[in-house]
């Protein structure tokens, strides 16, 4: 069965290209294409896709507002954002993690990148590398926000759930947490699902954010 892809962006050349990209994989098509954020939100309600491919800067609403549209409507629970951005790591794309995207791509990412990009968020996966993480966690660091669960939201986490939880802040895949905890992969995701099930979180982003929230994680900790 293959991934259901929207295209959300304001220059018809540039959503017809993603088109084509997508649909030449076997197993993504792209059903809907929208202009700016209203599109978007609209398209999302009435397809149910399995990702969104977000710009953030459209007219009418722009991607951060559809983005947070889109995470708080209860009937899209299983639709995940992917936030495209020309610049790496701009205010922007730090304001659509927090609003609910899964993960954000470059524009100029490479074709086989961004294709296998859609397969990893709508497997419900986050798209954060380690280096991402990390200019993550230095805005933390300079602006301390409302957390979205309290400290002791995580007294339910068992001792080793805690500590995936902070592996996982610290930007590591599965294999990676596996290898450092000598566990198998498969275990290791049991736990990641353990933790986003308690936490009542949608995916590994926002188990980055609510690990330095609640202050499990810190800023220079190793």
């Amino acid at each position: 069965m293959s991934v259901r892809v929207v295209v959300a962006d304001d220059q018809l050349l540039v959503r017809a290209g993603f088109r084509v990209l997508v649909d030449s994989a076997p197993d993504l098509e792209v059903i809907g294409e929208a202009g700016d954020g209203t599109e978007a939100v609209e398209l999302a309600r009435r397809e149910r896709p399995d990702v969104v491919l977000m710009d953030i800067r459209m007219p009418r609403m722009d991607g951060l507002e559809a983005t947070r549209r889109i995470v708080a409507d209860e009937l899209l629970d299983g639709v995940r954002v992917l936030v495209l951005t020309t610049f790496d790591l701009d205010e922007y794309v730090y304001q659509a993690l927090r609003a609910g995207a899964s993960g954000f791509l470059l524009k100029d990412t490479p074709p086989a990148d961004l294709l296998a990009a859609i397969r990893v968020v709508a497997a419900g996966d986050a798209l954060l590398a380690p280096r991402v993480t990390r200019r993550l966690i230095e805005e933390f660091a300079r602006r301390p926000e409302p957390a979205a669960v309290t400290p002791a939201a995580l007294a339910a986490l068992t001792d080793r759930e805690r500590e995936v939880l902070a592996l996982v802040a610290r930007g590591l895949s599965n294999a990676e947490i596996a290898e450092r905890l000598f566990v198998s992969a498969a275990t290791t995701k049991t736990h990641v699902s353990r933790v986003l099930a308690k936490l009542g979180a949608r995916d590994r982003a926002q188990l980055v954010m609510l690990a330095y929230e609640t202050g499990l994680v810190t800023p220079g900790s190793p």
